[in-house]
């Protein structure tokens, strides 16, 4: 019983501290090398293993996320950006975020392209290749054999 008295504590302890931001968690570790050497280490595992160092469990710090990641197709509508109010602004930022997604399909349409035919170079350069691999060996046996190389043809004729 003692015992979960004890993690109840600690999470408690987690939750004020990830309440007021990533500055509590390193000001709790420097406090903690301070006080007792290997709880600041404990402290310091925790922030890694934890994400607490890179802010990502910090509650104080998810609408930052949620505005950085949302950004992108959501079939016209911007998740990360709202209203200001000012119609016309609105109407530009929108029509100028709809624009820059033309544009990037369009760069990113051409860029497959490149991509597919330089894949059809390499092909056609490897097919070349092999069809001079194949034809060479041949040529080099009929002249060993003393046939002309056009005489294959003509063997069964009378």
């Amino acid at each position: 019983m003692a015992f979960r008295g004890f993690t109840d504590r600690l999470r408690q302890a987690d939750a004020w501290l990830d309440a007021r931001g990533k500055w509590a968690w390193i000001a709790a570790m420097v406090a903690g090398f301070v006080i007792f050497f290997p709880l600041g280490l404990a402290l310091l595992a925790w922030m890694i293993w934890g994400k607490q160092m890179f802010g990502f469990a910090c509650s104080n710090r998810g609408h930052e996320r949620g505005a950085r990641h949302d950004f992108g197709r959501h079939g016209g509508h911007h998740r990360g950006f709202r209203a200001t109010g000012n119609t016309a602004f609105d109407s530009y930022r929108n029509e100028t975020l709809r624009r820059l997604e033309e544009e990037q399909g369009a760069f990113e349409s051409f860029l497959q392209r490149l991509r597919d035919a330089r894949d059809k170079q390499e092909f056609d350069r490897f097919m070349d290749e092999r069809a001079r691999v194949v034809t060479e060996p041949t040529a080099a046996t009929e002249t060993a054999t003393g046939t002309e190389p056009g005489d294959q043809s003509r063997r069964g004729e009378y």
